[in-house]
């Protein structure tokens, strides 16, 4: 067999991915049977160029990540102009000015004293980082014994090992890796009273144990995307609150108005002890996270004993040129009108992705913010449909038993059109096979 295998909607292969190929170790893949992936060399606005000069309308925006779309001119050009000036100093011992700007606008723009923030460059080590944060807020509290955390089935945070042991442990990616993290409180969401009731009994039995309890507000995105409401939110808070436990909320995903508000937590009115936030923070241009703290958090930092300290420092913590992206993709939050077009968005889905609960095999069809779901009873044969969606023009990446939409948050409606024709056609030819 040929290593990577034929890719069947690949008629030309560039030399550069011809001899790539065979090196590159892919995420989520098995290298063995995975076709050869497709070539992109420009990406504008919605759209994907491959290497034959075909164009494709993204319906992920590469993992949920470019908010402005591709090449956003206002991004670039800070990106450059930060280029020329320092694309690199450590924050050990030195500063500069973009990331003490990133600091202070996050600051001002998220809910409540969120007002500390630890930069890194991926979500999964945000997630280590608040772990780590809320197990050491006890410890410099004085209180000795918490050390766990409470998360939900269906979560998912990362493929870190700290971040996988809060993950929901019977979904497909990390069962492998039982007995080598650790072991975690998973429990159900208290998306109803008496959930809240059940969530209530578990806290109290474990919270002289528990850190902090952690999920993904209004949208399990990795797991399945599976929505819950604000109501939930503020019963997590409240329960936190009872039982003297952390809030962590995982916004990587959701942040950004995804959902519809610039944060999920903002609709639920709630303010975490601590927040993550990744993906749309730099506009899809730059590797960045950010781990946001309150006061009450950070202040049991400080002290004359060094060992009370946050003794982490990814090399890159800070790196000039994302949080000079950052900035920028900020300006486009505050001068761009994003919500009105989630709004947007959020109407056209509702109302194209409808008429997929009359075909045969749709569990349910649900929408939230620039979030379009349609969940299949069963799906097999993935490629198949990856490949299905490549040949109408759009690439979408179906996933476990659900055909998903996250489009750019710039995306015009007849490009999200052809998107959710899209979906809807190749999920009937499923349902047919």
């Amino acid at each position: 067999m040929p290593f990577p295998p034929r890719n069947p909607l690949l008629n030309d292969v560039p030399r550069w991915l011809e001899e790539g190929a065979p090196h590159l170790w892919l995420p989520y893949t098995q290298m063995q049977t995975v076709p050869m992936p497709l070539p992109v060399v420009k990406t504008d606005g919605v759209r994907l160029t491959l290497a034959d000069g075909r164009e494709l309308i993204d319906g992920t925006s590469s993992w949920w990540t470019a908010a402005h779309g591709y090449n956003h001119p206002h991004i670039r050009q800070a990106v450059t102009a930060q280029l020329e000036r320092m694309p690199h100093v450590m924050l050990g011992g030195l500063a500069h000015e973009p990331v003490m700007t990133l600091a202070t606008r996050l600051a001002k723009l998220l809910p409540g004293d969120l007002n500390h923030t630890f930069f890194s460059e991926s979500g999964s080590v945000s997630v280590e980082i608040a772990m780590k944060i809320a197990v050491q807020f006890w410890i410099n509290s004085g209180i000795k014994g918490k050390k766990r955390f409470v998360s939900f089935r269906g979560g998912y945070h990362g493929d870190t090992l700290a971040a996988m042991s809060v993950c929901d442990p019977d979904e497909g990616m990390h069962t492998l890796f039982k007995g080598a993290i650790a072991e975690q409180l998973i429990t159900g969401l208290p998306t109803t009273p008496e959930k809240e009731a059940a969530l209530d009994a578990f806290l109290a039995t474990h919270a002289h144990e528990v850190a902090a309890v952690m999920t993904e507000p209004l949208v399990q995105g990795a797991g399945g995307m599976i929505f819950h409401d604000i109501e939930t939110l503020k019963r997590l808070r409240r329960l936190c609150d009872k039982h003297n436990v952390l809030l962590v909320l995982d916004e990587i995903f959701v942040g950004f108005g995804r959902t519809g508000s610039m944060f999920a937590c903002e609709a639920a009115g709630i303010v975490p002890d601590i927040v993550t936030l990744s993906k749309a923070l730099t506009g899809g241009t730059m590797a960045l996270a950010a781990t946001v703290a309150r006061t009450k958090v950070f202040e049991a930092f400080l002290s004359d004993d060094p060992s009370k300290a946050l003794m982490h420092g990814p090399t890159y913590t800070g790196n000039p040129l994302a949080c000079a992206a950052a900035n920028a993709s900020l300006d486009l939050f505050e001068r761009e009108p994003r919500l009105r077009q989630v709004a947007a968005i959020e109407a056209q889905l509702r109302r194209e992705l409808e008429p997929a609960r009359s075909i045969k095999g749709v569990r349910d069809v649900r929408v939230k913010g620039a979030i379009g779901v349609i969940e299949l009873e069963a799906m097999s044969n993935l490629d198949g449909l990856k490949r299905r969606f490549v040949e109408e023009g759009v690439f979408i990446r179906p996933f476990g038993k659900i055909v998903y939409t996250t489009p750019p948050l710039v995306i015009g409606e007849e490009d999200l059109a052809r998107l959710t024709a899209a979906m809807l056609k190749i999920t009937a030819e499923a349902a047919l096979r």
